[in-house]
């Protein structure tokens, strides 16, 4: 079992920044991929980033130039900096890691497939 605590958010004025982070604790064996995700109300949850051990990221459109994501593998946990903010960035934001990930299957035939969640951290820009 894996279990992501994020934290980090809040209320933050159009053009304002926050960091969101994820610490990841259990079993981490398997873990190569971090992501973050959003939900806006009434919308359906999307991917904002992700990042591989070995140091590639992917960046949704939306939030590319202005999102940074990075990881502290020795520590086991994900950092999110978000700049230059909107109102339409305005969602929760959740935490995951799976395999397999948004890169694909894990090459390590030993780990099993799974998809673990974090709790959600509210981001809200004020315009």
């Amino acid at each position: 079992q894996v279990q992501l605590v994020e934290s980090g958010g809040g209320l933050v004025q159009a053009g304002g920044s926050l960091e969101l982070s994820c610490a990841t604790s259990g079993d981490t064996t398997c873990i190569s991929t971090m992501s973050w995700h959003r939900q806006a109300p009434g919308k359906e949850r999307e991917l904002v980033a992700t990042i591989h051990r070995g140091g590639s990221k992917y960046y949704s459109d939306s939030v590319r130039g202005r999102f940074t994501i990075s990881n502290d593998n020795a520590k086991n946990t994900v950092f999110l900096l978000m700049n230059s903010l909107k109102a339409e960035d305005t969602a929760v934001y959740y935490c995951n890691t799976a395999n397999p990930s948004p890169f694909g299957p894990d090459s390590r035939q030993y780990c099993d497939k799974f998809d673990y969640w974090g709790q959600g951290t509210q981001v809200t820009v004020s315009s």
